[in-house]
């Protein structure tokens, strides 16, 4: 029975309730904003146990909250009942939650929601990485174990729109690939679409990584510092007035200032083919990212929202030299940055309608000064890319079944590419801006009891510089059957204008191989000055699949095909007889993707994930015109784990496998004499197979009342197994042979980390 000592006397907002309760009981809630919205209650006393707090929430709210396992608890409206003998019935599930993992989701929509604050665990990672999380999911994989170059369903990472707040940002990774740029404690969701991508989202023919930060203000303080063996960072979510919040991150690299066995393995995989390891220098590495969003609300009906975003790399080193009998010390460096910076504002009109208009400027930047002392040379590289865009999204809800998004955008894209060598006397600067205007309109339907969702859209982006109208439309459909089974049919085209090329194999010191581009037009080439011509990237996209859900068991069953046209040699990374090669071509992939998902109560989870594809390349002036393979041609990937989970101990192992990438292999019976070094087919060898092992652990307990701790461990290839990543060969001019170069994945490397929330 509840009394007066169990409740104070002032209402509170729900939403801050529930925050108290997810920390003093270590639970997380999972509800819709708009069931909370403004809703106020007395809070329940520190006495009653979880099942006592949620009684008298249930008592005070008239909401429904359904205990998923020891940790998530699922709040909903109760569904109204009008009939006179009314039956009970369970409403269908439409979403699958902890998909592999808590805090993982797989949406109606055939997207996936991961949400850091509330994630589990993966094996190898005992933090909630933004890009290495999403590679355990079916069709997403690296094939060189880095964030910047992820392999959606056979795309090259340049393919991948990542979005930030819907701020487009060109820069994905830390250490040069190794570790995501965005900081996952103060990112609320990330949303993953692979195909059927909403009609508002150009670009991205791959794929769609959407980042989210907190967008509401419940006027609760929040705050968190860790650390691991290669960073530090901090976060602070602080409401400054009862309609103001400002939320800011941190992070830091101590490489610069302690060596840790990470570090060491970091540093060997990722400079092992650069510049630095043909001498001894005295390197300095570092990076940081930095992040500030403010929210005001400054009536019920009108929000507006400050974005902010630096993301940093910096490597130097010195290479000592004689010139004039004199000693003298050379100082070669590289640099990586993106900026951001964002306005948003939002007004609900009514209840039907809202609209939300933003304008954002985002720059990335990379120079690099490259020594030569051998050949008493200085090269100097720049490619700087600046996205300035302004978009309007409507919004309109004409019932409980259907919902209308429609919107605007202009974009004005500018890059330009700088390479300077004093010896030779050599300067080439290309820049090149493209404006571009899009509308989109799409509608989305579903059934009373969301067993029927269909999402029709399009998208039609218009290019004046290069005279092109373009439509896109979009499909989404999913239909449930049988209770336990549901059929999914996606669909898109879409387009892109900004890609990625690499000139040389030792472009910005080796280290960072890449350089955005953007498409042009065939008649404006100006060749004097080594500009090519880079055709607007399109692809077509259909999928279909099936998938069965019941007492813990999924099954999931995925056919694609995707074809892509408009890609060229440079941006493909060829290292074999078409490296130099300037041709336009196309690829077509198809395959299938299979998981199967065990959930035993809420204390083990398992999986197994199986990919078959196929994914060949066709350029008209190249291998005479006949298919080959991708080099991202994966044909089978394997994945395989298990996590168990105790209380607030966790811990988790996999295995990883996929087969061998494409490689080209050199005809060492012909003359090796001409200077050059003679191939066979392109493609037509594979490397060995890829073979990980990764485990991970964590373990959560108190301080105090206020403080929360977590530490972890985790061993990224425990077998130490020598994985060879890339292949290429080189042939030495002064005895004529050829000499193949290696490129190893990650050896066992081990982390640490520790974890403090206010």
């Amino acid at each position: 029975m509840l009394t007066a000592q169990t409740i104070k006397k002032e209402k509170q907002p729900l939403t801050s309730i529930l925050k108290t309760i997810e920390k003093r009981y270590n639970v997380n809630f999972s509800y819709a904003d708009s069931n909370l919205k403004d809703l106020k209650t007395l809070p329940p006393s520190q006495a009653l146990p979880l099942r006592g707090v949620l009684d008298f929430l249930r008592y005070k709210t008239k909401l429904d909250f359904q205990i998923l396992d020891s940790r998530f608890i699922a709040i909903k409206k109760r569904k109204k009942i009008h009939n006179k003998n009314p039956k009970i019935q369970r409403l269908k599930d439409i979403v699958i939650t902890n998909y592999l993992t808590t805090g993982i989701k797989k949406l109606n929509d055939g997207s996936i929601t991961i949400k850091p604050e509330a994630f589990g665990i993966l094996p190898g990672l005992i933090e909630p990485d933004v890009l290495q999380t999403i590679q355990g999911l079916p069709g997403i994989l690296s094939i060189d174990e880095t964030v910047s170059n992820i392999n959606i369903r056979g795309g090259t990472h340049d393919q991948n729109l990542l979005l930030w707040d819907g701020i487009k940002i060109y820069q994905s990774g830390h250490f040069f690939g190794l570790i995501s740029a965005f900081n996952p404690y103060i990112t609320k969701s990330i949303n993953i679409y692979k195909n059927g991508t909403r009609a508002k989202y150009g670009d991205g023919i791959s794929s769609v990584i959407e980042m989210k930060l907190p967008d509401n203000i419940d006027n609760e303080h929040k705050a968190g510092i860790g650390f691991n063996l290669i960073n530090i960072d901090g976060f602070a979510k602080m409401p400054l007035s009862h309609n103001t919040e400002l939320q800011i991150s941190a992070r830091r690299s101590v490489t610069d200032v302690i060596e840790t066995p990470t570090y060491n393995q970091y540093s060997k995989r990722a400079f092992q083919d650069s510049d630095l390891t043909n001498f001894n220098q005295n390197e300095n590495f570092s990076f940081y990212d930095v992040t500030a969003k403010f929210l005001y609300n400054i009536t019920k009906k009108d929000k507006a929202r400050f974005h902010f975003l630096n993301i940093s790399n910096s490597l130097n080193f010195e290479e000592q030299t004689t010139i004039n009998d004199n000693n003298e010390i050379l100082n070669s460096k590289l640099s990586q940055q993106n900026t951001a910076l964002s306005f948003t504002y939002t007004r609900d009109w009514s209840k039907k309608l809202s609209t939300t208009s933003q304008i954002y400027v985002s720059n990335y930047d990379l120079d690099a000064t490259n020594f030569d002392i051998t050949n008493n040379q200085r090269l100097i590289q720049e490619n700087e890319v600046y996205d300035g865009s302004a978009k309007l999204d409507i919004n309109y809800n004409c019932n409980k079944q259907l919902k209308i998004n429609s919107g605007y955008q202009f974009t004005e894209v500018a890059i330009s590419n700088l390479e300077d060598v004093n010896r030779p006397i050599f300067r080439s600067y290309i820049k090149q801006v493209l404006r571009s205007h899009s509308i989109h309109t799409e509608g989305a339907f579903a059934s009373n009891n969301s067993n029927t969702n269909l999402k029709l859209g399009a998208r039609i982006n218009y290019f004046k510089k290069l005279d092109a109208l373009l439509f896109e439309p979009r499909l989404n459909f999913s239909q449930r059957f049988l209770n336990h089974f549901k059929l999914e049919i996606l669909g898109e085209s879409k387009s892109q204008t900004t890609s990625q090329i690499i000139d040389l194999q030792n472009d910005f010191l080796g280290v960072e191989k890449r350089r955005w581009v953007l498409s042009n037009n065939e008649d404006n080439i100006n060749t004097s000055i080594g500009e090519s011509y880079v055709p607007i990237i399109k692809s077509k996209q259909l999928s279909t699949g099936i998938r069965y859900n019941k007492n813990g068991l999924l099954i999931s069953v995925e056919g694609y095909i995707k074809n892509v046209d408009g890609i060229t040699t440079r941006s493909q990374g060829f290292q074999n007889q078409y490296q130099f090669e300037k041709a336009i071509g196309k690829y077509k992939i198809k395959g299938v993707d299979f998981l199967i998902n065990k959930q035993f109560n809420s204390a083990i989870s398992t999986w197994l994930s199986y990919s078959l594809s196929k994914n060949n390349y066709t350029f008209k002036t190249l291998n005479e015109g006949v298919p080959f393979p991708n080099n991202a041609d994966i044909r089978h990937a394997l994945s395989l784990s298990g996590i168990y989970n105790y209380n607030s101990f966790k811990i988790g192992l996999g295995l990883n496998w996929y087969s061998g990438k494409p490689t080209t292999l050199p005809d060492f019976n012909a003359d090796s004499r001409n200077n050059f070094i003679t191939y066979e087919t392109p493609n037509n060898s594979n490397l060995n197979n890829y073979l990980r092992v990764d485990c991970s652990t964590t373990y959560g307990f108190k301080i105090s009342n206020k403080t929360n701790a977590i530490i972890g461990a985790s061993i990224w290839n425990i077998l130490n197994k020598r994985n060879i990543i890339n292949q290429y060969f080189s042939l030495d001019h002064n005895n004529n042979t050829v000499t193949k170069v290696e490129n190893q994945s990650l050896g066992i490397t081990p982390n640490i980390s520790l974890r403090l929330h206010f």
